[in-house]
């Protein structure tokens, strides 16, 4: 399994500390200006040399994008496009209605993580539609590394809130990608249908704005907060995330699995 690490990054500024079931975690507020129409991220100054853009175009252990599968899914969904940029609008949107949010699905098999592994699915949560971005992205040539958050969802069902025992959800995945000069934060989280149930906005990416999770629903009602940024890695961290999980959700957390909540399914 490749070596992963995190990268350093000027977006997130420290914050006050947060208790997380019985935990103390340090919270830091994501360097975002919020509205009810799109977020906003400061803007890394420096660009990226050509061979830290390389970096960000290799594959990983968990971001294999030189699988078939992998390859097929992004050369389908970006065929015919000239730019950077429309490759991307396209795999996000690809990304975010092809899979179906699905939180119960969580895995303790590394293998269940690999980019080549979930394209071979139907269903994900927020981490595999992440990483499964960041590795089409890269086998579209388009620069991309997965970065991880806690984020705290106001709208999650009360099955799902009793079983994980808190409303904070640890190790948010979301993707940059970098389009035109520029690092765009990206959430492919929530398809059409479940936001349409939920009465959610559905989160629009145009190539120039960051796309991250909606602060509100479709009613002015608080949805998500951004409360703790983990940073951005080479590769999935995926001891130091099942060691959180278990942490925070307890060691039953991959029997989710095994359960099913109506306001997920098809």
């Amino acid at each position: 399994m490749a070596i992963h690490r995190r990268t350093s990054h000027d977006d997130f500024g420290q914050g006050p500390e947060i208790r997380i079931a019985g935990a103390i975690r340090s919270s830091k507020s994501i360097g975002i200006e919020v509205n009810n129409d799109q977020t906003r991220s400061h803007r890394a100054k420096s660009q990226p040399t050509t061979r830290e853009e390389e970096r960000w175009l290799e594959p990983t252990f968990f971001i294999d994008w030189k699988s078939s599968p992998v390859l097929e899914f992004s050369r389908r969904e970006t065929a015919g496009a000239t730019s950077n940029r429309e490759r991307a609008i396209r795999l996000f949107y690809a990304v975010r209605d092809g899979f179906r949010y699905d939180p119960y699905s969580v895995s303790r098999h590394a293998e269940d993580y690999r980019a080549s592994a979930i394209a071979q699915t139907s269903r994900a949560f927020c981490g595999p539609k992440a990483i499964f971005l960041t590795a089409v992205a890269r086998a579209a040539g388009v620069p991309a590394r997965i970065g991880f958050a806690d984020v705290r969802n106001h709208l999650a069902t009360p099955k799902l809130l009793e079983r994980m025992g808190t409303d904070i959800f640890v190790f948010h995945g979301y993707c940059e990608l970098y389009i035109e000069g520029q690092w765009l934060k990206v959430a492919p989280t929530f398809n059409r249908e479940l936001c349409e149930r939920f009465g959610v906005k559905t989160q629009e990416f145009d190539g120039r704005a960051d796309a991250l999770l909606q602060p509100f629903d479709a009613e002015g009602r608080r949805h998500m907060e951004y409360v703790n940024d983990r940073g951005i890695f080479d590769d999935v961290p995926f001891e130091e995330m099942m060691r959180v999980f278990e942490e925070i959700y307890g060691p039953g957390i991959a029997d989710l699995s095994k359960e099913s909540d109506p306001a997920f399914q098809t």
